[in-house]
């Protein structure tokens, strides 16, 4: 005969597997959804024969909807953004990312080009687009940047290339020595080149929200702070 006190913890022994496995399942679902998207792997600047650059490198997982598309001959278009911001005040800066930073992001926003202060200098700004493309017909991936274009077998190949980005070159009488700027980089599928139909379900379907946010960094040409890993802000 099976006591009241069996019963009771039988029925919590099936109440905490529920539990564990929901937990799991949970954590799996999180897992698989951060992996999807676009995140910042490295980024830095460099000065060359034609003045400094900047270079973003990213991590690229995409998901079953955009390769569905692109599998049936959509193009993707990716935006690749850029840009250099000279603080004149550099306590004033510092300032001003530690309360962006404690502030939500709907008050703040999230583009490092609008400045809180005035004092500030954006000296380059760039931007780029990138298409992807697959042909049905000949089976092979397809990478555009205006009239350029490189061909690739597969769709892994084709995204180790789009990981890579580049700005053009800033001049470098623009960047003093002794100065302190603000880099920023992003990329992001620009839903605005999409067919109509799929703008319409992009706007409320999150698998089109591929988006790797901005990522800041603070350099001094005259230091060595010019490279940089980690997640963005």
């Amino acid at each position: 005969m099976i006591s009241m006190t069996d019963s009771f913890m039988h029925c919590c022994k099936k109440l905490l597997s529920a539990l564990l496995r929901g937990v799991l399942l949970a954590w799996l679902f999180a897992a698989s959804a951060h992996a999807e998207g676009i995140s910042i792997n490295k980024v830095e600047i460099s000065l060359g024969e034609e003045g400094y650059q900047l270079f973003a490198s990213y991590d690229i997982n995409l998901n079953s909807a955009v390769k569905q598309a692109l599998s049936r001959g959509t193009p993707i278009y990716f935006v690749s953004e850029f840009s250099l911001t000279h603080a004149r005040w550099g306590w004033l800066d510092t300032a001003q990312q530690a309360l962006r930073r404690n502030l939500p992001r709907y008050l703040v926003g999230e583009s490092p080009l609008t400045r809180w202060s005035w004092l500030d200098e954006e000296i380059f700004k760039g931007e780029q687009t990138i298409k992807l493309s697959y042909s049905v017909l000949t089976g092979r991936y397809r990478i555009s940047r205006g009239a350029l274009f490189q061909n690739f077998a597969s769709l892994e190949d084709a995204i180790n290339m789009l990981t890579r980005q580049s700005s053009t070159a800033i001049s470098a009488e623009l960047v003093k020595k002794d100065g302190k700027y603000m880099a920023a980089v992003r990329l992001r599928l620009d839903i605005a080149q999409l067919p109509k139909p799929l703008q319409v379900n992009a706007l409320t379907d999150n698998d089109w929200t591929l988006d790797s946010d901005w990522y800041r960094w603070v350099i001094s040409p005259a230091g060595t702070d010019i490279h940089s890993d980690g997640k963005a802000e």
